[in-house]
């Protein structure tokens, strides 16, 4: 007998998990997904859109639903999810919504290229005439060369989803901007919808076509899930923004530099590391200059010839006029993207606030080595030998001990740990590192 109940739970357990695994699929051909792309367009947007359609045809689900508000973004991005949406096996409508919401520049091509497209009341789509990254107007044949770029695209984009190619070319051509009435009346759009439950109730029974085969929408009683940005997404968004990928590579920069000047101390070159590791995953979404990049790059290095060789301070004054024109140069690059873009330029205040810091280090740092030239003249470092000094941070070899007041570069001389706040005595002095061994040894 208890084999028997063993036999039975075993197989009840066994058909329970193949009822889990039927029943979602056969439950997600009455579901939807809700993907809500609310912001610049970028890489971090791309994925998320490109993981929201992946996963509603994985589960076999009958409609996604884009809830859009951005003011535009990079054209790379945009020709992504363009592709996405024009590929999609499965029926994408792009609502631009709530009330006050926009598809402005990289909005337009991706609401036109959904198989329904619809707005809410008090929204509006278009202007996505080629500017500079900077805002201003174009030159006039660089302008020309933009725009007819765009245009074509949105014109082949308007030719597969049969919407108005004259009206969209105008979006690009003459900045047009469309409120809901405009847009419906000129068929750049499909649906005015108060609200997602309007909206479905609206698209029950509309056609469209998937691969050249028509499909009616069946909206009634569907079941919509919104997609959360995984919490990988959601910390690239973070990171993809000039301000945060500026203030991590000058972090990255100046935490290597202390490391390579006083080697030992391991924080900050763990720091800095880990720092630039993100501030190159934030660049990687970024449209960066590379002019600026390798400035910031240069300032960096300057610096280290400054601390490595001080003289008269050239490398450092190089260093920090590098760094700051670097940094107005890092994003945007040059010349005109196909479509406008907002502003990826660093914040000004950012960029004083972190030119001045590292000036001052720089100010600082030289006034502290004429210090140590000046003790290393007047008292020669032999005079050191034998002096009694206290562990600050922990010798593994290398650390830092207190000595006479002052905080100096030490390395243990036999190799061993020794532990912070034991007692060390000089046994040699190499430039500003000191040698070192226990003093109840």
């Amino acid at each position: 007998m208890r084999r028997l109940a063993a036999l039975a739970l075993v197989v009840l357990g066994f058909g329970g998990f193949l009822l889990g695994q039927v029943a979602p699929a056969t439950a997600s051909g009455h579901h939807a997904t809700l993907i809500t792309i609310d912001g610049i367009i970028d890489e971090p947007a791309a994925s998320h859109l490109s993981r929201g359609l992946a996963g509603a045809r994985d589960r076999g689900e009958r409609l996604v639903i884009v809830r859009l508000d951005t003011p535009g973004g990079l054209y790379s991005s945009t020709r992504d999810m363009v592709e996405s949406l024009l590929t999609s096996p499965i029926p994408v409508a792009v609502y631009v919504s709530p009330p006050g919401a926009q598809a402005a520049s990289a909005g337009t091509f991706i609401a036109t290229a959904a198989h329904v497209a619809a707005m809410a009341p008090g929204t509006n789509i278009g202007a996505a005439t080629p500017v500079a990254r900077s805002g201003q107007d174009l030159p006039e044949t660089l302008k020309s060369k933009a725009a007819q770029d765009a245009a074509a695209f949105i014109r082949s984009i308007a030719d597969e989803r049969g919407r108005n190619r004259e009206i969209l070319e105008q979006t690009v051509l003459s900045s047009l901007s469309l409120s809901p009435s405009e847009a419906l009346e000129h068929n750049v759009i499909d649906l005015i919808a108060s609200d997602l439950p309007n909206l479905l109730e609206k698209m029950n029974g509309v056609e469209v076509s998937i691969g050249g085969t028509d499909v009616t929408l069946d909206t009634s009683e569907i079941v919509v899930s919104e997609l959360q940005p995984t919490p990988l997404e959601r910390f690239l968004g973070f990171l993809a923004n000039p301000n945060v990928a500026f203030i991590l590579l000058t972090i990255g920069g100046i935490g290597i530099l202390i490391e390579l000047i006083s080697p030992g101390l391991i924080v900050p070159g763990v720091i800095g590391v880990v720092a630039l590791a993100l501030a190159f995953t934030a660049i990687a979404n970024l449209p960066v200059n590379w002019v600026g990049l390798g400035l910031i790059l240069l300032a960096m290095l300057l610096f280290y010839l400054e601390a490595a060789a001080p003289g008269l301070g050239v490398f450092g004054i190089g260093s920090a006029i590098s760094f700051i024109v670097g940094a107005f140069l890092l994003f945007g690059g040059f010349g005109a993207p196909p479509i406008p873009e907002p502003s990826f330029r660093v914040n000004l205040w950012i960029i004083g606030a972190l030119g001045a810091f590292l000036v001052v280090s720089l100010a600082l740092f030289l006034r502290e080595n004429r210090r140590v030239k000046a003790l290393d003249v007047h008292t020669g470092p032999v005079n050191l030998v034998g002096e009694v000094a206290v562990v600050v941070t922990t010798l593994e070899p290398r650390g830092t001990v207190r000595l006479l007041s002052e905080s100096w570069s030490a390395v243990s001389d036999s190799g061993e740990r020794i532990q912070q706040g034991e007692e060390v005595i000089v046994s040699d002095v190499e430039g500003l590192t000191l040698k070192v061994f226990k003093a109840n040894q």
